[in-house]
């Protein structure tokens, strides 16, 4: 705080930063960050969606598939178990015999293949035990000519028929054995195959389960053949509860482990299709594994492979789209970050700018005030003492002629002080007036003319060259025409005294800016700015003279602006500076300084 008198005059400024950006880059990248991954997210559970939805669309297929098969071998497996009661044009004895005959042929080839390893001499008891479980056997044998078992799965005891005290101590063949044990049902059936040379047959018998497992497996596979593999089926088998092949067409299946399917859910029929993506053979597998049901009862399971080489393609381009439209949906977000941020920051520079031309004219106005209050305070002692100074100059100069030249110096020291003192008291008064423009229409060319004239024999006397040059000439155009004189003979003067060097030049030019504006280049080769001065040099506050108060280039910025214009400043430290002063060619506002 300043006292001037009985004035006060209270000059404050509030520091403000604003280095930092409206939206922090850390906050940008967080939201873009945030924004990228939810569309990641969404990209990828669309990805998952899709495939589930293809899963799900095979697995209907196959389930369809299934359903067809179950009712052929439910069919078969009526007809070979039990003769149909309906009537037909076929018999129920030429139906069941069809459809017993398909089992006699698939047991027949058991029987076959057992004398062939016979032949060979490939048959031990231990074979036929292993034969018969894994084929669902009661009872497999080799018997003599006699009807004797050679080799068996298991022994045949007399202990099994109902009626034992009529055979006791009579001896009776295994042959004799399985025909009484069917007649009295203990088994269901058997077949025998005699060999060519008569020495002895081959027989194997068939329990509950055993006519079950066949009927199921016979039933089963004649269903296949009927469906054949086709529309993308590249194997199907039907599997026991035991999960025991029963029967099997198309292609090799992969091996299928206990950890594969949840079995027990899906003989329990808990669940109604299960399925697991596999690669096998060279094939892209979709292995499926369903419930197998005949009269509303679990019998098995039907496991089917459907090539989803398909579904793999369908997956790919959609994955391709998928991840085409998240780009374009990333980059368009991070555009959007990008020009919301970019916008945002233009916004706040722009309001800074405003707050800083605010705080400037804050600053004007308390200089105004400090202004007013110096011419008030000073300027009348200032007018006595000049007074004084004249009068000791004229009256009371010393007799002594080494002593008078001293004092004429001196006097002309103090003359020349006060008139400093006073024109920077004047400059203040002319810095503190705001009133407003008298525009006229009057040509710039002449009153930069005006100027150089003015100048000229200054600038000679430095060494100083003026050259001009008036393209745009005579460029009239509506101003105050003191108040833009005084503005720019502030700026050519000010580059006058930045040439301190013997010679140096100013150029002076006028030229066209666009349809609705000239500009005025004012060029020197002086000493020139660094960025930092450059920002500071309309700040009234700021003087790099060592006389004077700066005030000079501020008050021309402001005259400028009143008139509608602009100044830019182009400088390097050394090179020289530019002042290129953009005025309007018309009038688009009242203005005042």
């Amino acid at each position: 705080m300043r006292f001037w008198g009985k004035k006060n005059v209270i000059i404050k400024q509030k520091a403000r930063s604003y280095n930092d950006p409206f939206l922090q880059p850390l906050a940008v990248a967080i939201v873009s960050a945030i924004l990228v991954t939810l569309i990641l997210t969404t990209g990828f559970l669309e990805i998952k969606r899709s495939e589930k939805n293809l899963i799900a669309f095979m697995e209907d297929q196959a389930l369809s598939t299934v359903g067809v098969l179950q009712r052929l071998t439910e069919e078969n497996l009526k007809n070979i178990v039990t003769f149909p009661d309906k009537k037909s044009p076929r018999t129920a004895a030429d139906v069941s015999d069809e459809y017993k005959r398909w089992m006699d042929n698939a047991l027949t080839a058991l029987l076959v293949r057992l004398n062939n390893e016979w032949a060979k001499g490939k048959i031990s008891n231990e074979y036929l035990h292993k034969f018969a479980i894994d084929n669902n056997l009661f009872y497999v044998g080799l018997l003599d000519a006699k009807g004797n078992a050679i080799y068996q799965s298991h022994p045949l005891s007399i202990e099994l028929l109902d009626d034992v005290a009529p055979l006791s101590g009579k001896k009776i063949t295994t042959l004799e054995l399985i025909e009484k044990l069917t007649l009295q049902k203990k088994i269901l059936g058997y077949i025998a195959l005699t060999r060519k040379d008569n020495r002895g047959t081959v027989i194997i018998s068939l329990d509950g389960h055993g006519i079950v497992y066949w009927s199921l497996k016979v039933a089963g596979e004649k269903g296949m053949n009927k469906i054949g593999e086709g529309h993308g089926i590249l194997y199907m088998q039907i599997l026991n509860e035991q999960k025991k092949l029963l029967s099997t067409v198309g292609q090799s299946a992969p091996p299928l482990l206990e950890t594969d399917f949840n079995f027990k859910d899906i003989l329990e029929g808990k669940i109604k299709i299960a399925s697991r993506k596999v690669d096998y053979g060279g094939n892209k597998i979709l292995d499926v594994v369903a419930p197998l049901m005949a009269d509303k009862k679990i019998l098995g399971m039907v496991r089917m492979g459907i090539n989803r080489s398909s579904m793999d393609k369908s997956l790919m381009e959609n994955r391709r789209h998928i991840f085409v439209f998240m780009f374009f949906i990333i980059v368009v977000a991070l555009l959007s970050m990008w020009l919301l941020y970019h916008d945002q920051n233009i916004h706040m520079a722009g309001i800074v700018e405003m707050e800083r031309q605010l705080e400037k004219a804050e600053r004007l106005s308390s200089l105004g005030q400090l202004a007013a209050g110096v011419a008030h305070e000073i300027r009348n002692p200032l007018n006595a003492i000049s007074i004084a100074a004249q009068r000791l100059k004229r009256d009371f100069v010393p007799s002594d002629p080494q002593k008078s030249a001293d004092f004429q110096n001196l006097s002309g020291v103090i003359k020349d002080e006060i008139k400093r003192l006073d024109g920077i008291i004047e400059e203040f008064l002319t810095f503190s007036k705001s009133r407003r423009l008298e525009f006229s229409n009057y040509s710039i060319t002449e009153v930069l003319q005006k100027i150089v004239n003015l100048i000229r024999e200054e600038a000679n006397a430095r060494g100083i060259t003026i050259e001009t040059d008036w393209r745009q000439a005579p460029s009239t155009i509506p101003m105050d025409v003191n108040k833009l004189q005084q503005a720019l003979l502030n700026i050519i003067k000010n580059a006058l005294e930045s040439i301190t060097e013997a010679k140096g030049k100013v150029t002076i030019t006028i030229d066209k800016e666009g349809k609705n504006y000239l500009v005025v280049k004012i060029s020197d080769t002086g000493c020139g700015m660094t960025e930092e001065e450059i920002n500071r040099i309309f700040n009234p506050e700021y003087t790099t003279k060592e006389k004077g108060v700066g005030l000079g280039i501020p008050l021309a910025f402001e005259i400028i602006r009143g008139h509608g214009g602009d100044i830019r400043v182009i400088s390097r430290k050394g090179k020289g500076t530019t002042f290129e002063i953009i005025l309007p060619l018309e009038r688009f506002n009242e203005a005042a300084i």
